[in-house]
């Protein structure tokens, strides 16, 4: 094949990944110079001024509805390696697990970070994450981070849900802000036979909490608000925890069991005081993926008392990729379809 695209048309590369199922579209070249003295300055100027990048690699017909992308950028902490925001199909999320476990393994075994680096900072939306790989023979074969200060906003709740009824909830924050709903009082199994019913469950609790309850992080207007939905219950296998699904952004459903999500969960069962400090837990998805998650301190935030989650989990490639952006193509930022 001898075409080549011309000159005049936007190209942007992408190397892409999985975490536990949940697709991650890392941009690697193409953008312009993104400014901002900080990462969430940086997300409201791309959010701003380069959102058709976004609907374009997110959205049809280069994505999809329930895909999930990365901006890599440099550091903005004197001593941070890199930094990143995330991209769905609604906007921009606040915090990704499974990006941060994917992010690992990439910056290791690319050369993102020098060799030998033990502790890779990353500078996120909502602050400093840690993180660290597990290598064998130069391949990262686990990543795991430690998460920002997690904690529980809203606790044992009922909120009235149109064509639902009232719905028992609770809302905790892992770097984002999630209200969690039992799934089997609702009539939901957590695997792909409800998978529609779960969306639409899901958007709907979404929307009747922020309509009807308050949400506010401490220090942060940006981060102010509810991300999703998580339902919990049972696991398949006995010897893990539980399984969860979430359901958030445009009703986006996480392959993965959501590592900010499982965050928010180890602050929410630390409140209940059926977590203890240290005690690994391991968490399936609708697909059956997993993550463990344990608190490993805990400290005040603000006016809560709040853990430091860490979450670990396995990440692979799946693709690198150059998109083109033709001028004259009617479709060129993408459309959504849901």
């Amino acid at each position: 094949m001898n075409f080549r695209p011309d000159p005049g048309w936007q190209a942007i590369t992408t190397l892409d990944m999985h975490t536990a199922g949940e697709p991650l579209r890392i941009i690697t070249s193409g953008l312009p110079e993104i400014p901002g003295a900080t990462i969430l300055e940086k997300r409201r100027f791309f959010r701003d001024h380069l959102d058709f990048i976004r609907t374009g690699l997110m959205h049809e017909p280069r994505g999809h509805a329930d895909m999930y992308g990365a901006v890599i950028t440099p550091p903005t902490t004197t001593d941070g390696h890199f930094g990143t925001f995330f991209l769905h199909n609604e906007g921009y999320s606040t915090m990704c697990g499974h990006a941060m476990i994917a992010l690992t393994k990439m910056a290791v075994e690319t050369g993102l970070v020098p060799p030998g680096t033990e502790e890779i900072r990353i500078d996120a939306p909502p602050g400093r994450i840690t993180a660290h790989a597990e290598l064998e023979k130069g391949i990262a074969t686990r990543s795991y981070f430690k998460n920002v200060p997690s904690f529980v906003l809203i606790h044992d709740q009922t909120v009235n849900v149109p064509g639902i009824g009232k719905v028992p909830f609770d809302v905790a924050y892992g770097g984002a802000f999630y209200a969690f709903v039992d799934a089997a009082p609702l009539g939901l199994t957590l695997d792909a036979s409800d998978y529609s019913k779960l969306i639409d469950f899901g958007r709907r609790i979404k929307l009747a909490v922020m309509d009807q309850f308050e949400i506010r992080h401490p220090f942060e207007s940006d981060l102010s608000f509810l991300y999703g939905t998580i339902f919990t219950g049972l696991p398949v296998h006995p010897e893990h925890h539980s399984r969860n699904v979430c359901i958030f952004a445009d009703g986006e459903v996480d392959r993965s069991p959501t590592g900010s999500g499982v965050s928010a969960r180890a602050a929410l069962h630390y409140h209940r005081g059926d977590l203890t400090f240290g005690e690994k837990v391991t968490i399936e998805s609708i697909i059956g993926s997993t993550m463990t998650v344990e608190v490993v301190d805990t400290v005040v935030y603000g006016p809560f008392q709040a853990v430091i989650p860490e979450v670990s989990g396995t990440a692979s490639y799946t693709g690198r990729h150059e998109f083109w952006f033709d001028p004259a193509d009617p479709l060129k930022d993408g459309f959504f379809l849901r």
